[in-house]
């Protein structure tokens, strides 16, 4: 039912409001686990990801925004539920590995995972270097990884708005990513270090931002 909603309902609405310009659906893979890896604007980014993608593409939501109360709180719960987004606790011990322990299940059971290997929304609208949970699951997955670059959506909903506006935005999917040299290397710095950086190259690529106190490595460009 809320599969339907968000094809049916949602989509529609997310077209009639941001006018998406898409590139580059036919690179996400339709049959395997794959990790979807963007920049992150807005707090949209999380939404317009999976209306534009070829696939349903789980993501992590912060607890908060299921148990919400109001009509607000039922608004937030529908949409996120709809969107296939999955509730984690943010601030409990081992939260982060927990989060990363959830995400690996998503990725075996087969399905499409999207997160932001920065960590947090872009305030200047920079590129942050990437942490390397996002390599950590590749490696650990033996998925491979698509690059994405998200355009405008901060101007459909800056950080701190309540609200969204209508504005045109951009999402671009990029060529998938594998790293089979570097395979059961996960726990292995080095390899997740550039295994990471190869990720950041390639949507900074895509998004043509500019980078926030990193330089792009010359073995990953």
């Amino acid at each position: 039912m809320f599969y339907v909603l968000a094809t049916f309902v949602l989509r529609p609405l997310f077209h009639v409001l941001c006018r998406p310009h898409i590139t580059g659906r036919e690179n996400v893979p339709l049959d395997r686990p794959v990790i979807l890896a963007s920049n992150h604007l807005s707090f949209i980014d999380s939404i317009v990801i999976p209306l534009a993608a070829p696939r349903r593409v789980a993501y992590l939501a912060k607890a908060e925004y299921f148990t919400g109360r109001g009509f607000g709180g039922w608004l937030t719960r529908t949409l996120f539920t709809a969107l296939g987004a999955h509730p984690v606790e943010r601030e409990t011990h081992r939260a982060a590995q927990a989060a990363l322990d959830t995400a690996l299940g998503i990725l075996r059971g087969g399905t499409a995972f999207g997160l932001y290997p920065e960590g947090t929304r872009s305030k200047d609208g920079r590129l942050a270097r990437g942490k390397t949970g996002v390599a950590w699951l590749a490696l650990t997955a033996d998925c491979p990884v698509v690059p994405v670059a998200v355009r405008g959506t901060d101007k459909v909903q800056p950080v701190g708005a309540r609200w969204p506006r209508p504005h045109r935005i951009a999402i671009t999917f990029g060529e998938p990513l594998t790293f089979p040299e570097l395979a059961g290397q996960a726990n292995r710095n080095r390899a997740r270090r550039e295994v990471t950086d190869r990720i950041m190259v390639a949507i900074a690529e895509l998004s043509g931002q500019e980078t926030a106190g990193w330089d792009v490595p010359r073995d990953a460009a």
